[in-house]
């Protein structure tokens, strides 16, 4: 792709995202997040494949939708009480309706089904960006409306822990499984979004770097399913021998990164008398746990056949790819 276009999308990709994080109005938050799905819908299709072709189209279709939803329900509010702001909400009809649009646009349960297909038709750059910087516009909205019927976001966020345990655990492909398990960590931080939103946010931050993570290793190996991370001895030995620290922190076992949220979040269900729901979540958690440990032993704990020709090209790997890796990977496995 011409890096002036490249720019010009980019461009538009944080420009959306910051009109939305600077909007109290809410045909300004729609606007930004049009430009946003706009800016992307390029970058996604840039490889002219037809699964490229196929992914894009969904995301368009689905993006579009929520997108729609969203302007019907502000203006439904605007036409009931005669308000667009948007922390000035108070009826219970566009604030259900605006909810679940940004829920369709995240991809939370039920409204998940686009996002693995979605994110297993892109390449691993491109999924990188939809699963962390997509996030960031319809999350701050969501953290900036008030008086939601709290049951709304404890189904949703119980529902995608619980999907994206399950869902995950049958997949061979590993776009699909980073897929549920971004599912699975917004279902988190949307469980704790109404009791404490400090921590969303730490969760939300915790989730970009463990991602990030993951996605520029798989990215280093060129592999895109757990077959292909039996041979990555080979490319990147160093590597392989920390990625399990990695997705073990991804799942969040102590005395990783990704146990932070997770302990500080089921401490807090448990002050606000919600036990079940703690323990719930607790155990979709051990679901997504065992999908990473199978990854993890696919890479570390297996012999592969020794191939003398994919020695060779870790040695020579590009530092612009590297230096980021570094410090991602350093993060995941020693912030707690």
């Amino acid at each position: 792709m011409n890096p002036y276009i490249l720019a010009t999308l980019l461009f538009g990709l944080g420009l959306g995202t910051t009109i939305t994080f600077a909007s109290s109005h809410w045909l300004l938050a729609w606007m930004g997040l049009e430009i946003n799905t706009l800016a992307i819908i390029p970058l996604m299709a840039q490889h002219h494949h037809p699964r490229a072709v196929e992914a894009t189209t969904k995301y368009f279709l689905t993006q579009a939708t929520a997108a729609a939803m969203l302007l019907f329900a502000s203006t439904t509010n605007a036409w009931l009480t005669g308000q667009w702001d948007i922390q000035q909400m108070s009826h219970p009809f566009p604030l259900t309706l605006i909810t679940l649009a940004l829920a369709l646009k995240i991809g939370l349960a039920p409204m998940h089904t686009w996002l693995p297909e979605v994110l297993q038709g892109l390449d691993l750059t491109t999924g990188l960006v939809l699963s962390t910087w997509q996030k960031l516009a319809p999350f701050a909205l969501l953290l900036q409306i008030q008086n939601v019927n709290p049951t709304i976001l404890v189904t949703l966020g119980l529902a995608s822990t619980l999907v994206g345990g399950w869902g995950g655990l049958n997949q061979t492909q590993l776009r699909k499984v980073l897929a549920y398990s971004s599912i699975a960590h917004l279902g988190w931080m949307i469980l704790i979004l109404q009791y404490s939103p400090s921590l969303t946010l730490l969760a939300l931050l915790t989730y970009f770097v463990m991602t990030f993570s993951t996605f520029l290793v798989f990215k280093l190996n060129k592999s895109t399913s757990i077959n292909a991370l039996a041979i990555s001895w080979t490319k990147a030995p160093i590597l392989t021998s920390l990625t399990p620290l990695v997705l073990l922190s991804l799942g969040g076992l102590p005395p990783l990164t990704g146990f932070m949220p997770k302990w500080l979040i089921l401490q807090e269900l448990a002050k606000q008398d919600l036990a079940p729901l703690a323990t719930l979540a607790a155990l979709s958690a051990l679901l997504s746990l065992y999908f990473y440990l199978r990854i993890s032993y696919a890479m570390t704990l297996t012999m592969s056949p020794n191939n003398l020709t994919g020695v060779t090209p870790w040695r020579f790997s590009s530092p612009q790819l590297t230096l980021p890796l570094a410090i991602a990977t350093t993060a995941t496995i020693s912030l707690l």
